[in-house]
């Protein structure tokens, strides 16, 4: 019952107040991410969803507050990421701030408050069975694998912890999870200073760490 119906009711409530009591820092983050980028404040892409009836995963655009500039070199390439992060941006990833609009991703359905992260559509064809079932259920602002370490964990124990999670839903569980990210927010827990908050590539998980 809660899976299937009242959790995604209540990421409609949720997420909708939050869209209204939040709505002068979303302002005032829009104007100052617009000054602080040079230009568009909002970043947008590409990332699978919950898999539909036909077994794909729907892809939906994620939309962030942006975290890096666009500083190109003498050839009018990108700068590495590292490069494009400025203390701007390492503030919003530190607090968690660049999140904030994905709150109209759960508003409309691409997403739920809890659930495993929305990643790149990059990664689909590199997970293993037993990893691609974190796209069971719709991907979240939060999720397991981010109160229990977030960026300091490998992709297999994040993965394992998405699975943990799509396997044992219950309301008791969501609410404990959101508790424990504000107060992983609030400490600024699970970001690694050295770099600023910046994953490394999932590249596939080797043969012999295959769980079936």
């Amino acid at each position: 019952m809660y899976r299937n119906f009242i959790k995604r009711a209540l990421d409609i409530v949720l997420s909708l107040v939050a869209i209204l009591v939040l709505s002068p820092v979303l302002l005032i983050l829009t104007i100052v991410g617009a000054i602080a980028m040079g230009g568009n404040p909002f970043f947008t892409q590409a990332r699978p969803g919950k898999k539909g009836r036909d077994g794909k995963e729907k892809i939906f655009k994620l939309v962030k507050f942006r975290t890096m500039n666009n500083k190109t070199d003498a050839d009018g390439n990108l700068l590495p990421s590292k490069e494009r992060l400025n203390k701007y941006g390492k503030i919003l990833r530190a607090t968690s701030l660049d999140e904030l609009p994905e709150l109209f991703n759960i508003f409309v359905g691409h997403m739920s408050v809890v659930g495993p992260r929305p990643l790149l559509v990059d990664y689909l064809p590199l997970y293993n069975k037993h990893q691609s079932r974190r796209h069971e259920v719709r991907p979240g602002l939060t999720g397991l694998a981010q109160v229990n370490g977030r960026n300091k964990l490998t992709w297999e124990e994040k993965f394992d912890l998405d699975v943990e999670y799509v396997s044992n839903i219950t309301f008791c569980k969501d609410v404990s999870i959101i508790v424990q990210t504000v107060l992983s927010v609030l400490k600024r827990e699970g970001i690694t200073p050295e770099e600023g908050g910046i994953n490394k590539r999932f590249t596939g998980t080797p043969e012999r760490e295959v769980q079936s």
